[in-house]
């Protein structure tokens, strides 16, 4: 690039309102790109590697899902008018307001929209539409935690749950594999190690452009490494948070851990994670906004794990009633008014330099060693589930047959329940199960 091109490049950044050290970072990560192009030139290689065929593996699968959407989408549809028509006929009675009828019609819906676009991801898969897979994978990870949620508080833990299980694994992979940002990194990585240029990478983590979107639509690039530490912090300081809280407020000290090992609180994981993709793109937004928004989101996710909670497993954690806005005793004003502090301070404070932190991990061993911790909080969470619905189970009088019904009745007992889960108080007769 000559001086003069670089000097207007300058200028339009600087108008654009770029610091000079994100102007060094981008000319970075140009230079990167630079570096990777000839070195393709010189190896003879060509394209982009987003453009690559899949691996066959994956273009069978899609093969599947499309046949699957094909045969299973007509069978639903079918099935949904049956019983509508066995209602109205007569031949069919039941109680359209219990918890148990609204949740299956929810789960109908959910179940017919994601066989529609699993159906739509296998023909993207087939015909080798890698730039759209990570798009798609935004959409289906979380329809597939929703009907996998459904049918977990309709008919508990089992062989219900394997599919969209199998399902969540196999998304979760494609989108590492798919997703542009996560592709792009590897590919600066890679063109690092091949020209020993990390010293252009390191500049880039520097100046604070490392895991951000340089695209410009929000702060932080939202990919499966950020997303997966941002849970993991918000998980261990939303525990630290309300432990200290309630110590304050009542001089005592108690268990607050959602999971059954380790110091975690995944409401606040999740709420973290929630708040940092629905807010991403407002991280340069007036302030109320930010705050109003968060307040309504984490009022919102608030109110709909203790309804979950309540319908999967009759688990009721919390109880707001009688507080200031108090909407059905699952969250309330003052809470609302925690949420929205909270989310301000994240996205304008905290953020920033969590992102910092996060990108400290070494680059050679981030990929091994969020693997490993996601595996341990993975089966962590599938741990805590199964514990749950075995305490479900004993608390409405389930003979407890099976192998593993007595380990969790025998190391998972209701004392050790109610001693780790200090703020959980369960009514079998509350929940939605079928």
């Amino acid at each position: 690039m000559s001086e003069t091109a670089q000097s207007e490049s300058r200028s339009e950044d600087s108008a654009a309102g770029k610091t000079d050290g994100e102007i060094k970072a981008i000319a970075a990560e140009t230079e990167i790109a630079a570096i990777e192009e000839g070195g393709k030139q010189g190896t003879g290689e060509v394209g982009n590697p987003a453009d690559r065929r899949l691996p066959l593996i994956v273009r069978i699968y899609g093969i599947v899902m499309l046949i699957e959407g094909v045969v299973t989408l007509p069978i639903i549809v079918l099935s949904c008018l049956y019983v509508v028509q066995a209602v109205l006929s007569g031949d069919m009675t039941f109680d359209a307001l219990s918890l148990t009828t609204i949740l299956s019609a929810i789960h109908a819906v959910v179940l017919m929209v994601t066989t529609a676009c699993l159906a739509v991801f296998g023909v993207l898969l087939f015909r080798n539409k890698r730039r759209h897979i990570a798009q798609w994978t935004y959409l289906l990870i979380p329809l597939t935690l929703a009907e996998g949620l459904l049918s977990l508080a309709l008919k508990g833990l089992g062989l219900n749950l394997v599919s969209p299980a199998v399902q969540l694994v196999v998304l979760i992979a494609l989108h590492i594999t798919a997703d542009p940002s996560l592709r792009e990194e590897r590919r600066l990585q890679f063109a690092l190690r091949r020209m020993d240029a990390r010293s252009a990478y390191e500049n880039a983590a520097s100046q604070g452009m490392a895991g951000r979107d340089l695209t410009g639509k929000g702060y932080i690039s939202l990919d499966f490494f950020n997303l997966f530490w941002l849970f993991t912090i918000g998980c261990v300081f939303g525990l630290v948070i309300e432990t200290i809280y309630h110590f304050i407020l009542f001089g005592e000290y108690q268990d607050r851990a959602g999971f059954l090992w380790g110091p975690f609180s995944p409401i606040y994981g999740f709420g973290v994670v929630i708040v940092t993709v629905l807010l991403n793109h407002l991280w340069q937004s007036n302030w109320l906004l930010i705050f109003c928004s968060s307040a309504v989101i984490g009022g919102a996710f608030e109110y709909f794990t203790s309804w979950f909670m309540q319908a999967a497993f009759g688990i009721r954690a919390w109880d707001y009633t009688g507080q200031w806005l108090s909407i059905d005793g699952r969250t309330s004003g003052k809470y609302m008014f925690f949420w929205g502090v909270l989310g301000l301070v994240w996205v304008k404070l905290i953020l920033p330099r969590l992102l910092r932190l996060i990108q400290r991990i070494p680059w050679k061993i981030r990929y091994s060693l969020t693997l490993v911790c996601f595996i341990l909080i993975f089966v962590d969470g599938v741990m805590t589930l199964m514990a749950l619905d075995a305490w479900y189970s004993r608390m409405a009088g389930v003979a407890q047959n099976s192998p593993v019904s007595q380990f969790f009745a025998t190391y998972f007992n209701d004392d050790f329940m109610a001693h780790r889960f200090q703020t959980m108080k369960i009514d079998p007769s509350t929940a939605g199960r079928m």
